[in-house]
């Protein structure tokens, strides 16, 4: 039988831990009354969840080098902490989730494709960042998801198997990333439905219906 101690639970931020997507919309929209694109509710809909690669370009209507799409990205993330500083609220369950997983045992990471700034951030206002023992963020990986490079490289540095590993996430192709690197899926519906988010091996509406022992059942299944 497993025990925490051999196991780890990787958590996504965005959707997750927090809710930013609001932070997100507001910041595209200062962006581009700075630099000359609109960005309505619509707009935002249909590109949240794209990597920048595809956004500047798509808000733009045309290409652009890859320094442009990295300086536009760069500005619009120092927004959404200018927007989130003194704000950041955890998601129900969330805060109170992580701190009963840590008092059990388990390691715990974050693996998320938001900038590190951002993520220290958020976790220094929540006064959690002690409690993860690995980040890794967007300046480490060089594939998005679906690929599970953020995941096996956060249980890699954990020293956990992948096998050992539950990965919490919002969204569908985090989902689908967990699957791809052997690992098991807790999704809450945050930002999509529980048909969107099925493949998971379980899906719930909140972090608050969860505890410890429902992941080492996960494991074990």
């Amino acid at each position: 039988m497993l025990s925490p101690a051999q196991c780890a639970v990787l958590f996504d931020l965005d959707g997750v831990i927090v809710d930013s997507k609001e932070a997100h919309f507001l910041a595209f929209r200062q962006l581009g009354e700075e630099v000359g694109y609109p960005c309505t509710r619509e707009t935002f809909t249909h590109i949240f969840g794209m990597h920048n690669n595809e956004i500047f370009p798509f808000l733009f209507g045309h290409p652009l080098p890859q320094t442009r799409i990295t300086e536009l990205a760069d500005r619009k993330e120092a927004i959404v902490r200018e927007i989130m500083r003194g704000h950041v609220q955890a998601l129900p369950g969330a805060r109170a989730l992580v701190h009963a997983l840590r008092d059990a045992g388990f390691h715990l990471a974050i693996g998320t494709s938001t900038p590190l700034a951002n993520v220290e951030l958020i976790l220094g206002e929540l006064g959690q960042r002690e409690y993860f023992q690995v980040i890794v963020s967007a300046e480490d990986v060089t594939e998005g998801k679906p690929n599970p490079q953020v995941f096996l490289l956060g249980a890699e540095r954990l020293g956990v198997s992948p096998d050992r590993c539950v990965v919490i996430e919002d969204a569908v192709a985090g989902v689908q990333a967990a699957r791809n690197g052997g690992m098991k899926a807790l999704a809450v519906t945050t930002n999509h439905s529980r048909e969107a988010l099925s493949k998971a091996e379980r899906v719930v509406d909140s972090l608050e219906e969860v505890e410890p022992s429902d992941f080492l059942a996960l494991l074990q299944a």
